[in-house]
């Protein structure tokens, strides 16, 4: 098998010329070409006239030939074997596991990353054990409704907490800028795809799947856990982590007290809590685990007609089938020193009340497979630095997060109303007094006004000259109509819970830090993939197996 990479076609092109340009690049004739099939379809829109479809290819010959092929296109980078992108375990627990010298590894949060390492775990016959302090899938949709339709807030099952985790409640946007030798995420998605994702997703560039999609998905990955030995424990918080002390320094997990009262014995613990587990995060500092701050952003979601980005994307060739609705990746680094940069751009999609604590509003994105909502939003964001911005204390980042959201409350009429304001009136520095021709699709509500009032005079500062230089990029992104609502606080976490080559915290054995929450992964791909690298790291810890942990990249 064959890897054909960077073949280019018309975005319009006909059944037969996928083929035919095969045969041209490579000089072969019809009757050599046995199969082929899409490994990845992109597409280069940077002409709006002349919009390329972008093929990877899976091609087979007889092997005396594709041997001949190498040869002649030798250190040619469209051509090489096709790589091996099959997922292979690294061990296998014996059937009678576990045993009295072998405790039951568990993991904190059932997130894309918790949910990828229970899976592996229990695939290694491992019976992994999830606490998930939130609610199942189902009863969490509820929970969270409630807030969107009812202003109720349960603060322990919501978009930030429950199955699923935040992702949930996203676009399930299934692509990630790490780097992937292993091709960790395409087991990812191939465990997606047998749970009911849509097989498309292994071959376009940028793959998503929607809320409704991921409801089921999640539901399918859990009973595949189970029936493989694992158990998910749901409303269940751990109060404690047990960490003794050695002479060396280091500490070693022993146990959870669980919130019920409850005590489990494990000296391997996977911690993938996600990054709004505050309360969390304190109680691990307070045990000593090693935790640093870290940069994270701060910001609007920004909101404008789904037709004017894709008509400032695509052009004539706006709505096409293949091309779905536009989506956009922004940045602009500003005179004040600042950079400003989109975020989780979210098409045809709704922005949604976010947050998992009484008396605060938090926005982020959300849109279904279809992406077929009127709006197109994004979070427009400014990087903060620790150092810079918050160096009193290592969970600081969590006091200013905490106290722009209390604002932003107060701002929307402290009944989870979101402030906003149009983007015309914002630019200018005069509050909104009325809506224009973009309806803000925030529920419950949004309450008109000042939003500048919502950030940090540096922010404001660069946002409005990060949104002119925006429009340069895409045409109507400034647009007087367009509508920001407050506040996004929630991009990333404040804190980095450090790990070494081992995955294991920096003082603490048995303790794996993984996932957005520990700072080790930014969306729901790469989140998966760091839950099956620190499987594979715990599974050769506990198992004592002599091999090598692999390599991160």
């Amino acid at each position: 098998m064959l890897r054909l990479n960077d073949l280019k076609l018309p975005l319009n092109h006909d059944e037969t010329a996928l083929r035919k340009s095969i045969l041209a690049r490579l000089a072969i004739q019809d009757d050599e070409l046995k199969t082929v099939s899409i490994f990845k379809r992109s597409y280069d829109a940077r002409k709006k006239g002349d919009i390329q479809l972008i093929y990877q290819l899976d091609i087979s010959l007889d092997a005396k030939r594709e041997a001949e092929l190498l040869a002649r296109f030798e250190g040619k980078s469209f051509l090489s074997p096709s790589p091996d992108t099959d997922y292979k375990f690294l061990a296998h627990a014996q059937s009678d596991f576990p045993n009295e010298q072998q405790q039951r590894p568990v993991i904190i949060g059932f997130g894309p990353c918790g949910i990828l390492a229970a899976l592996v775990l229990a695939q290694m016959g491992l019976k992994p054990i999830v606490l998930e302090r939130g609610q199942d899938v189902r009863q969490r949709t509820k929970d969270t409704w409630g807030l969107w339709r009812e202003r109720k807030l349960n603060t322990e099952s919501n978009v930030q907490y429950g199955e699923g985790g935040a992702g949930t409640f996203s676009d399930g946007k299934l692509y990630s800028q790490v780097k992937d030798r292993r091709f960790l995420g395409r087991k990812v998605m191939t465990e997606f795809v047998k749970a009911g994702a849509p097989e498309e997703i292994l071959m376009v560039s940028k793959p998503h799947i929607g809320t409704f999609k991921l409801v089921k998905m999640v539901e399918n990955i859990r009973a595949e856990i189970t029936r493989l030995g694992g158990e998910i424990r749901f409303n269940t918080k751990v109060d404690v982590i047990h960490r003794e002390q050695s002479s060396d320094a280091q500490g070693q997990i022993t146990g959870l007290t669980l919130s019920n009262g409850q005590h489990l014995q494990t000296h391997h613990v996977v911690l993938a809590i996600g990054h709004s587990a505050r309360d969390t995060f304190e109680m691990l500092l307070n045990q000593g685990v090693y935790i640093e701050p870290k940069p994270f952003s701060i910001g609007f979601r920004i909101e404008h007609p789904q037709s004017v980005i894709d008509k400032a994307r695509f052009g004539e060739q706006a709505g096409h089938p293949i091309l779905g609705a536009a989506d956009y990746k922004l940045v602009h680094h500003c005179k004040n020193g600042r950079s400003v940069y989109s975020f989780c751009m979210c098409p045809g999609g709704t922005v949604v009340a976010a947050t998992s604590e009484e008396g605060r509003v938090v926005t982020n994105g959300m849109s279904q497979y279809s992406r077929n909502e009127r709006n197109a939003n994004a979070a427009v964001v400014v990087g903060i630095e620790p150092d810079k911005d918050y160096p009193e204390h290592v969970l600081a980042g969590i006091d200013l997060q905490r106290s722009l959201e209390t604002l932003a409350y107060q701002l929307g009429g402290e009944n989870y109303n979101a402030p906003a304001q149009l983007v015309g009136d914002y630019l200018r520095n005069t509050p909104s007094t009325a809506l224009a021709s973009v309806t803000p699709s925030y529920k419950p509500g949004v309450s008109l006004g000042d939003l500048s009032k919502a950030l940090p005079d540096f922010a404001n500062e660069a946002i409005r000259e990060a949104i002119p230089a925006f429009d340069k990029q895409i045409k109507g992104f400034a647009m007087n109509d367009a509508i920001l609502t407050g506040i996004e606080t929630r991009t990333s976490s404040p804190i980095c819970i450090k790990r070494g080559r081992d995955y294991q915290n920096l003082n603490t054995r048995g303790l794996y830090p993984a996932g957005e929450g520990a700072g080790y992964a930014g969306g729901i791909l790469s989140a998966g993939i760091d839950g099956i690298k620190v499987a594979e790291a715990l599974a050769i810890d506990l198992l004592k197996l002599d091999i090598a942990i692999p390599d991160g990249r």
